[in-house]
């Protein structure tokens, strides 16, 4: 997917300078216009009885079900590069340009975002408000701890500037910290500026395998001290885990493709050490939606090479599930032979003290696999929505269903989960479904912050309510 970028080049000689400034000038007079036209449609949007809870763009990677009948905001235009300064290790971008956009631009000049979530229909502003994730976080943290920026649009209309310390000119810190995991009802990110670093052509992956999770385990807590460029495990089974630690690389021998007939995760029980382009590297997941795919037959290798290379990956395997929520027909086939389906489809944190206690439970209490495992590192932001269970931490992410024939109550098993976690001292993300009761809500996700922010920010509550949008009306 090719995206515009408007990024102004440093040059020694004057001509080039007279240049350079012209063209940062007009990209960022092409920026305020979309940022102001935005700003300008949430507040009709506001204005309209019905409200406004959605952005109008072809993809989400929203797990939960959510009403068609609120109004949709603009989006497809705040999706471009404003500047990449590769010297200094930063790039400004629009708040709904997707990843695999931003790396076309990033790649070329050396350097790409210190988190890279694993889907390339993931927006950077989407990262911040939902909380992104991957396997350069035990050095790095999430994504929002890589921000340095960002301009926010708030239902009155305004675009605000803020900042981590809000300094100088700057009185919105608070906002800053509150955008994480506030699913647009504080405002929508039009501008971030987020730390970049170096990267090398090629990356050089390693796979240990374990039958023993305290070893699995405390090689992962060993791994924060280590050299790895990025870090990740999967969970196969209560006595098979793999963990991957890879570096950037200038050469290769050979390099693997997992953009079309191989399957990225089957090989991490059967390789030893693999090698991949770096693009190839950042996008291992997406083609197989991680292993989401075989709920839909793409790892059929007759359907695969039917669906052909470029139907392979998340933006496809979305489509494909909202069209069967919509019209709902598994679910009606299953009801037919007597059976429900509740989705598990979860990322959850936990202390690296207690990662291994809560692995136990889940494998006794949900047994669904594989598990993505992805140790991550408190880089010290302040996300009063969002705060971090622990200095160091330990995501597990699963994504499947159970099936069953016994009438357990809505949510039984995701209930489960959620017990788990807070036992386990942790928290989940937002993106699926949840069943928190308001107090349980408000207690771990920052009410009384969120309060505050709600207060300052959005006082006529135009922008919804955090906990009905993701908890009450799932």
């Amino acid at each position: 997917m090719t995206q515009a970028l408007e990024q102004s080049q440093r040059s020694t000689s004057s001509a080039d300078s007279t240049q350079s400034a012209d063209s940062a000038h007009s990209a960022d007079s092409a920026h305020e216009r979309r940022a102001r036209a935005f700003a300008d449609a949430l507040v009709r949007a506001c204005a309209n009885a019905s409200g406004v809870r959605r952005l109008d763009k072809p993809l989400s990677n929203l797990f939960r079900d959510r009403s068609a009948t609120r109004q949709g905001l603009p989006a497809a235009a705040l999706v471009n590069v404003l500047e990449i300064n590769a010297e200094e290790g930063w790039a400004d971008v629009e708040g709904m340009i997707p990843y695999d956009a931003l790396l076309e631009a990033t790649l070329p000049q050396g350097v790409a975002p210190r988190v890279v979530p694993q889907l390339k229909s993931i927006t950077v502003g989407g990262a911040v408000a939902g909380v992104g994730i991957e396997a350069t976080s035990f050095r790095y943290g999430l994504v929002h701890d890589t921000v340095l920026e960002m301009d926010v649009a708030l239902p009155d209309g305004r675009i605000v500037t803020c900042s981590p310390n809000g300094s100088g000119d700057d009185q919105h810190g608070d906002l800053f910290a509150g955008m994480t995991n506030s699913y647009g009802t504080l405002g929508y990110a039009t501008r971030l500026r987020v730390r970049t670093m170096p990267v090398l052509p090629f990356v050089h992956v390693r796979h240990v395998r374990f039958d023993d999770p305290a070893a699995f385990f405390q090689a992962i807590g060993d791994s924060y001290e280590g050299d790895a460029d990025f870090v990740d495990g999967v969970v196969f089974a209560p006595n098979d885990l793999v963990l991957s630690s890879a570096r950037f690389v200038a050469e290769a021998p050979a390099v693997s493709d997992y953009t079309f007939e191989n399957i990225y995760y089957r090989t991490l029980r059967t390789r030893a050490e693999d090698h991949l382009s770096t693009p190839d590297y950042f996008w291992r997941w997406d083609t197989d939606w991680f292993w989401c795919s075989k709920n839909l037959g793409a790892q059929n290798p007759v359907l695969r090479r039917l669906l052909g290379r470029e139907r392979l990956g998340s933006r496809f395997y979305q489509r494909v599930m909202r069209w069967n929520s919509r019209w709902r027909l598994l679910e009606a086939a299953e009801k037919l032979a007597g059976y429900r389906r509740e989705s598990i489809i979860q990322d959850v944190d936990l202390p690296l003290a207690t990662a291994a206690g809560f692995l136990h439970t889940f494998m006794e209490e949900i047994g669904i696999f594989p598990i993505w495992v992805c140790p991550v590192r408190d880089a010290g932001a302040t996300a009063p929505l969002f705060p971090t269970p622990a200095k160091r931490y330990v995501n597990f992410g699963f994504w499947d269903t159970l099936r069953f024939s016994i009438g357990y109550p809505n949510g039984h098993f995701n209930r489960k989960v959620e017990q788990a976690v807070a036992a386990g001292g942790g928290i989940k993300s937002l993106y699926s479904s949840s069943f928190y009761s308001e107090d349980e809500f408000n207690r771990i996700y920052g009410g009384d912050a969120y309060r505050s922010l709600k207060a300052r920010y959005d006082p006529q509550g135009a922008l919804g309510d955090l906990y009905a949008k993701c908890v009450r009306d799932r």
